[in-house]
């Protein structure tokens, strides 16, 4: 079980690697277009799943959500390659925190259950109370903090892992392991889309790939025993806001140190 719920936590957020790179399915499409597959018909299963990756590794941009039920945390990120980002991380009841990146420069904005979560009694309510509506700000090369924040910033890393180990194979080229198959065409988010299944040792991973337009993967789904993992995907090519919050809006991260400081001393 403990395996196995590890394996959804890592597969949900490292986006599948095994099931967008590594299956092979040898089974030949069937052509024209049953149940509404669009062009996605004519390819075999194996086919959409690479085409997918390709199109996911090279973007240069695209929104992340992310959650699973092994773990209380959840992302909610537009990020691109240039290491930009804006948007939230949630860890359910220990609070959520804003963040906005751009370049090195870091700004975060922790909620009233974040402070609460990480100093004892009042302190965390004085803290979550003096710093409402205020954004903490740093730079990613000099706060250790604000370094492990913005990883999660990281479209490329993201990316990599969503290729898994080596080079993606190239479009039309897939590298047989195991056997992938298609299934029904259903809807995400009122985009019709067709999903690709791969089920091995107990695990079920889910593809779901946009059949009008260009085939992007928009969902991902991890199952196995009672967990289940979900990463979902969208706004590719769409600019990471720029907007910054102004200078009568932030602090300067250290007052987060000073407390935290303060806690551990006292």
């Amino acid at each position: 079980m403990t395996t196995r719920r590890r394996a959804v936590t890592a597969t949900a957020l490292g986006c599948g690697a095994a099931l967008l790179a590594g299956a092979a399915c040898t089974a030949a499409a069937a052509a024209g277009d049953p149940d509404g597959e669009g062009d996605l018909a004519g390819k075999s299963a194996q086919q959409i799943s690479d085409d997918a990756l390709h199109r996911l590794v090279s973007a240069k941009s695209l929104r992340l959500r992310t959650e699973t039920t092994a773990d209380p945390t959840k992302l909610d990120l537009t990020l691109d390659k240039a290491g930009n980002c804006a948007g939230a991380i949630s860890k359910g009841e220990l609070g959520r925190v804003e963040i906005i990146k751009r370049g090195n420069q870091v700004w975060m904005k922790p909620d009233a259950a974040f402070w609460k979560s990480q100093l004892p009694g009042e302190e965390g309510a004085r803290a979550a109370a003096k710093y409402r509506n205020t954004f903490l700000h740093g730079t990613a090369d000099h706060d250790a903090f604000l370094q492990n924040l913005a990883t999660a910033c990281d479209l490329t890393a993201f990316q990599k892992s969503a290729a898994g180990p080596g080079e993606p194979p190239p479009s039309g080229e897939p590298t047989p392991t195991s056997k992938l198959t298609k299934g029904h065409p259903t809807t995400h988010e009122g985009t019709p889309v067709l999903p690709v299944v791969k089920r091995t040792d107990g695990v079920t991973e889910t593809l779901y790939v946009a059949i009008k337009g260009t085939h992007y993967p928009l969902k991902l789904t991890v199952e196995a025993d009672d967990q289940k993992g979900t990463v979902l995907l969208s706004n590719y090519g769409t600019p990471v806001p720029d907007k910054t919050p102004a200078p009568g809006d932030t602090a300067d991260i250290s007052a987060l140190e000073d407390l935290f400081q303060g806690t551990h001393t006292a």
